[in-house]
Formats: C-alpha cells, sequence, structure tokens
C-alpha cells in the first residue's frame, strides 16, 4: 500500500477514536458496573486496580463479574504490595482459573518499601507465573509526564527491559498511560516511545468526565500537570471550579493529531465520575463522530496485535 494510501486510510480510522477502547473500574463498583453494562461493548478490557484494604476474593470477585457480563477482566498487581510469591500465584491462578483473566496490568505501587519479595515489576515477571498460568499479555504503566521519584532515563530502560522479558516469556507485552489533561504530553511522548524502537500497543489515558474539583484532586494525587495552562487547553478554568468537564477536546486533539507513525494506539479511560457517566459520554462521542466497531477490535492486542 503507498504512503498516500495508508494516510487516506488512516483519516478514515481517526474517525472511530474510541474503536477497542478500555475502561477501569474498582472491586466496589460491581453494581455500577452492572447499571453501565447495556452500553459497554462486548469483550471491552476492564482494568481493577491493585487497591490496599482489598482483598484476593473482593478481586477475584470482581475480575469474575467481568467476565459473565460478556467483557475482558484485567487485574492490576501492585509489585511492592504482594507479601509473597504465594500470594502473586494464588491471585494469578485464581483470576485465570475463575474469571478467565488473559492479561493483567501490574506496577511498581505506592509504597516506598515493599511489603513482601518484589520491589518492581520485572522481579513479578521473572518468577514465571505469569504465562504459566496462560496468561497471554502483560501491560506495563507508561508515565507520559514522568514520574515524581524515578528519573526518564531509568523509566525508559526499565520499560525496554520489562518489555523484552514479557516477549521472550510468549506473551504479548501492552503500555497503559496515566492519565493527562493535554493530548500534546501524550502525542509528544508517543513520538519519543516510537523514535526508541519500542512498538507495544498503547493505551493512553483520559479522564472520563467529573466535577471539575474531583479532577483537580486526582491530578493532585496521582502527580498529573494541572497548571492553568493545561486545565485551560482541557476546558477548565481555576476562576470557575463548579460543574464537571469532559474530556472533548483532549479526545478531538488526539482524534486529529495521531497518526500512523504512532504506532497502535486506543483509549483508557478513568471513569472519575463514575462508570455510567463515562459510558454516556461514549455513546455521545460517537454519535457524533461515528460509532466504534463492535467485537473483534476490543481484544486485537491479544488475537491479532493491532
Amino acid at each position: 500500500m503507498s504512503y498516500e494510501r495508508i494516510h487516506s486510510a488512516w483519516e478514515r480510522g481517526r474517525e472511530h477514536i474510541l474503536d477497542g477502547y478500555s475502561i477501569e473500574m474498582t472491586v466496589k463498583e460491581l453494581d455500577a458496573l452492572d447499571a453501565a453494562a447495556p452500553l459497554i461493548l462486548p469483550d471491552t478490557p476492564i482494568s481493577v486496580p491493585f487497591l490496599p484494604g482489598e482483598d484476593i476474593d473482593e478481586r477475584v470477585r470482581a475480575a469474575a463479574h467481568i467476565r459473565a457480563l460478556g467483557f475482558e477482566p484485567m487485574p492490576h498487581l501492585s509489585a511492592r504490595r504482594i507479601k509473597s510469591v504465594d500470594e502473586l500465584r494464588l491471585v494469578i491462578t485464581r483470576a485465570a482459573a475463575e474469571a478467565g483473566a488473559k492479561r493483567a496490568l501490574i506496577v511498581a505501587g505506592d509504597p516506598s518499601k515493599p511489603e513482601g519479595p518484589f520491589e518492581d515489576t520485572l522481579q513479578m515477571l521473572r518468577t514465571g507465573i505469569f504465562e504459566e498460568a496462560g496468561f497471554v499479555a502483560v501491560a506495563i504503566g507508561g508515565h507520559p509526564e514522568g514520574h515524581p521519584v524515578v528519573a526518564k532515563s531509568v523509566l525508559w530502560d526499565f520499560m525496554c527491559r520489562k518489555i523484552e522479558e514479557i516477549e521472550q516469556r510468549g506473551m504479548v507485552p501492552l503500555i497503559v498511560t496515566q492519565f493527562a489533561f493535554d493530548a500534546r504530553i501524550h502525542l509528544d511522548w508517543l513520538e519519543e516511545l516510537r523514535a526508541r524502537g519500542i512498538e507495544a500497543p498503547v493505551r493512553i489515558g483520559v479522564p472520563g468526565p467529573a466535577g471539575i474539583k474531583r479532577l483537580i484532586r486526582y491530578a493532585a494525587f496521582c502527580g498529573v500537570g494541572a497548571s492553568a495552562a493545561v486545565l485551560r487547553k482541557y476546558g477548565i478554568s481555576l476562576g470557575r471550579l463548579i460543574g464537571s468537564a469532559g474530556p472533548d477536546r483532549m479526545v478531538d486533539d488526539l482524534r486529529l493529531g495521531l497518526w500512523p507513525e504512532h504506532g497502535r494506539v486506543r483509549l483508557h479511560f478513568y471513569p472519575f465520575g463514575g462508570l455510567r457517566p463515562t459510558m454516556e459520554w461514549i455513546e455521545a462521542y460517537t454519535r457524533k463522530h461515528g460509532a466504534p466497531t463492535p467485537g473483534a477490535s476490543h481484544g486485537q492486542e491479544i488475537s491479532s496485535g493491532q
């Protein structure tokens, strides 16, 4: 296919920026998921964060509930919160057996001191537990705005090492990024990612519609840039904090700014304002710009790498 035809096809594809989206929920939101389920396409990946105060039973139950509704569970694992190799094996094997989980998202986690044997995600990968349990894809975190305590060079080095480890173990590496309020931050990071030869599929983090104060609070908690200039691009004025805001401008900018050179990219929604409001926003946006393709488009990182 010629360069011109590739870009012509990409222009048409950009109208479907929400194809293959994924979303996030906590183990406490099963009722909210039931309410939002009619608006979610089959096979949509739904990630479940690894939060303190939750036990293995709750996490596995949430993953099984996601599978029972016809969606794809993606449990999170926080390396520094795992207390033993046996605990890691238990949660992974149960997620596979009871929820049919095939993918996971692994992060180092917030604790400065590990609660068990794992300092980082590489150590978890090297146990071999993921592939032994039949997992076929492992997602790692991406940090377009950097990390508050890890140097940029170290982040890139560890990303390359984790991707290599995942591939050597016969699984597909994925990248799920932290959310941001500025599409340009994501686009610049994607350009550097691809320039470094990293071709793994990426899911760009997008905040779902929520109250303005809540969005700013989550940004502060997650270390996300929320200067007056950045928020203004997103459609938020610090002089007017009443009301809510959605990601319309940001998704528009991504839709118009993504090109084939950015590689395989999809969106991952953080529903800070609730699952149903996020799904209603997705539904409204797709009515305006073209509906996502149902079915296979939502799991193709595993099946075809697209």
